[in-house]
């Protein structure tokens, strides 16, 4: 066995596991015929590594991965490894799934107990149809299963959301091998992963303050999670008592047993579909139909369907065999051709809307379902009352709310007065509610960042420099101090107040509110601890972390969260600063767009402004914004297509300044794209055979984003959808602009929390 690195040793993997050693005398070592084996005190191989093809000399080494090999000693060839034959551990960089080219299975399998290492009831590992799921066995029988990938995480958790940026990842290709993996990006931490003797995968961290080993991650949790405990058609939700409820249309199949707490035989239809009876002529008209059911974990035995999103409910229409049927994006199109099993209800968004078949005459019941005259009486008095209640709270909140808004808006009167007379109209004031941005205290915020000590500085832009700093809860923040004695930022700061302090979105920074005491003009910020993404895509160290898996999900929680502004808030928003020092990672490297201070509102109806102070920075700008001063949600598109540009290279767009022979990124891309050999695009760090594909599509997709003229870029839902494969063919794209001149050498300080940007420019006079 060996152990990971701790005070108190940790097994992790063991070779003998079913032919224990009875005392201290075995020896490991390597055999005549080159093999690695265990021997006992009677000097008889208990263990070997089994490699058939002998040869003169091999060398064994425990790597720093904790990967034990088996190397030929001439060239170094690997011939046995133990991530190959995991126990209960799951290390980082191990491989565990099916690989049909070798015929092999590698499972993580339970110990017997705490202190038997021995081969125990349970196993854990990636089970592959049609779609790879994460499943635990118990005797080989399902016990827990974590639902379908969709290419970033397991659907049936949730939590994951988040939990998956850790590094874990599921690799297919198309000989039907499929097996997960994980990398953390965070190197100064100890995690690995555990199925224990009772059934329980476990993610566990070393606790350096502690000592010892912190499960920060476990399934199964609930009731909930043991595979079908409600039986077929049954739904568990843990929240409700009891836990099991039949699907409506179905009622239970034992209602004896089912009273007393026993939903193992499930349930049935109440009415049998309609396609599956000989109807009259009355009833050839009614077909089946479906019943929406939202945040569910989509039961087992799924079939990928190849239909497109409008067609997935008519294909299963059209099959009576089609019980259910749900789409999921990285998915697609999924059908049940039989009973569903092991669903699960969750109080979280996340999860899948999964559409359950019901006969016509179900669906029509329900919606004409009649309210008991009584209920309706009682009804009308409750709400009378709670009218008349409501009201006068209502009258009461609503004095409140006006004095808040007006000290509010008179402090923030105060600290800026020429922006209310000279800055943003009077309707961008009123679009967002003023009384809701929380001022605080230069106290306060003194005693959080140590008195603004250089020690809590995280950078410096024109605007004046950022802190970190703790808040007595212990929330931490990024403060964004406004020197006094700069020209820049005074707009901006009543801008950025303005625009995003009713903004919400997981992929926008969150502004936490602002301190306009003793002349001050601080911003307020959650604390992103991995700062930006232009010190991870042009750093000289960091760079390594940010594998392709991570930079695709980077590109599109931007994207999503640029549509956000777009399209679904309720203000429209046009950054107009978009680039890598503006985009924030969170812990688990989560894109947060930031630096709102350029950014206008949108009319309901507008789709194009313009202006004669030009905002931006070198290589992000759109040609109509820096030459006419014309911007739209198109100027933010071709920034977002600069972007992507970049983080598929791993170049910034000016880096190509003091080489002759090129001009831009963008010119780079270009004459590539001409060369048919966009592959060459592609950060050599990062290249992945598998991702390849993948890595040219965005590429492609960038080029498309930063055309010349505006009414050809795609707009962001596109650009969203042709990275998800939602469309699959890809137009072809039209020369970009400022493809024929050097790019700019400026080099101005950033405006990001942590990162040194290059291009940053204030005012430029369109011509």
């Amino acid at each position: 066995m060996f152990n990971l690195p701790s005070p108190t040793p940790t097994v992790v993997w063991v070779a003998n596991r079913d032919e224990p050693l009875h005392d201290s005398s075995g020896i490991l070592t390597i055999s005549e015929d080159s093999n690695l084996v265990m021997l006992n005190g009677q000097k008889e191989i208990i263990w070997s590594s089994s490699i058939s093809n002998s040869m003169k000399n091999s060398t064994a080494q425990l790597l720093d991965t904790g990967n034990l090999v088996l190397k030929d000693s001439s060239n170094g060839r690997v011939l046995w490894e133990s991530f190959q034959y995991p126990t209960d551990s799951l290390l980082q960089l191990m491989k565990m799934g099916t690989d049909k080219r070798t015929n092999t299975t590698t499972l993580l399998n339970s110990w017997g107990s705490p202190d038997d290492p021995s081969v125990g009831s349970f196993s854990a590992g990636i089970q592959h149809r049609y779609i790879p799921q994460f499943l635990i066995w118990k005797n080989s029988s399902p016990y827990w299963r974590g639902g379908p990938w969709n290419k970033q995480i397991y659907i049936g958790l949730p939590e994951m959301n988040s939990f998956y940026l850790y590094g874990i990842d599921l690799v297919i290709d198309n000989a039907g091998t499929a097996y997960q993996t994980y990398s953390d990006p965070n190197q100064s931490r100890i995690l690995y992963y555990s199925l224990n003797s009772t059934g329980s995968y476990q993610e566990k961290v070393w606790d350096q303050s502690k000592k010892d080993w912190v499960v920060t991650w476990a399934n199964p949790r609930t009731e909930c999670d043991f595979y079908a405990k409600c039986g077929t058609y049954g739904s568990c939700n843990p929240m409700n008592s009891p836990i099991c409820s039949c699907i409506q249309g179905f009622k239970p199949k034992n209602d004896g047993e089912w009273k007393k707490g026993d939903w193992s035989g499930g349930c049935i239809r109440s009415t049998a579909l309609d396609c599956e009876r000989n109807k009259t002529d009355i009833e050839k008209d009614k077909q089946d139909g479906f019943l929406k059911l939202q945040t569910m974990g989509v039961p087992d035995f799924v079939i990928s369907v190849p239909s497109a999103k409008k067609d997935c409910e008519s294909d299963c229409l059209s099959n009576c065999s089609c019980t259910a049927y749900s789409y999921y994006r990285g998915i697609g199109c999924m059908h049940w051709n039989r009973s569903l099993v092991d669903i699960q209800e969750y109080s979280r968004d996340g999860a899948a809307s999964l559409f359950i078949r019901l006969a016509y005459s179900e669906l029509a019941a329900n919606d004409k379902k009649d309210i008991p005259v009584a209920a309706i009486a009682t009804t009308v008095s409750i709400g009378s009352i709670t009218v008349i209640l409501c009201g006068y709270l209502f009258w009461k909140l609503l004095a409140k709310h006006r004095e808040r808004k007006r000290k509010n808006e008179a402090l923030l009167r105060e600290a800026s007065p020429k922006f209310y007379q000279e800055g943003m109209s009077k309707d961008d004031i009123n679009q967002v509610k003023i009384e809701d941005i929380t001022l605080y205290r230069f106290d306060m915020l003194a005693n959080a960042t140590d008195s603004f000590h250089p020690a809590s500085k995280l950078g410096q832009g024109g605007f004046g420099p950022v802190y970190k700093g703790q808040l007595p809860d212990g929330q931490e923040i990024a403060v964004k101090r406004l020197s006094q004695s700069s020209g820049q930022g005074l707009q901006e700061f009543m801008n950025e107040v303005v625009v995003i302090s009713r903004l919400q979105h997981r992929n926008l920074v969150r502004l936490l509110g602002c301190c306009t005491e003793r002349g001050e003009k601080m911003l307020i910020y959650d604390f992103m601890p991995n700062r930006s993404l232009d010190a991870y895509l042009f750093g000289s160290h960091q760079e390594k972390f940010l594998d392709w898996s991570k930079r695709a999900i980077i590109i599109e929680g931007t994207g999503r969260g640029l549509l956000y502004l777009h399209r679904d808030s309720r203000l429209r928003i046009i950054h107009r600063d978009l680039k890598a020092s503006n985009i924030l990672l969170d812990e688990y490297l989560n894109p947060k767009i930031s630096d709102f201070g350029m950014a206008r509102i949108f009319g309901g109806n507008q789709d194009q402004a313009s202006t004669i102070r030009v905002v931006g920075t070198y290589g992000y700008m759109a040609p109509e914004y820096a030459m006419y001063g014309r911007f739209s949600e198109k100027s933010d598109v071709y920034s977002f297509g600069v972007l992507i540009l970049e983080i598929v290279s791993g170049r910034k767009n000016s880096s190509f300044y003091d080489d002759e022979d090129e001009l831009t990124l963008l010119a780079y891309a270009w004459k590539l794209w001409n060369e048919n050999n966009i592959i060459k695009l592609i950060d050599p760090k990062i290249f992945d055979s598998s991702f390849e594909k993948q890595m040219v599509r965005c590429g492609h997709i960038g080029l498309l984003c930063v055309q010349e003229y505006a009414e050809d870029r795609p707009n962001v839902s596109t650009v969203l959808s042709m990275l998800t494969s939602d469309i699959a063919e890809l137009p072809t794209p039209k020369q970009p602009a400022f493809t024929g001149g050097h790019a700019s050498p400026q080099q101005v300080s950033s405006k990001s929390q942590g990162s040194v940007n290059a291009d940053t420019i204030t005012i430029l006079e369109p011509r």
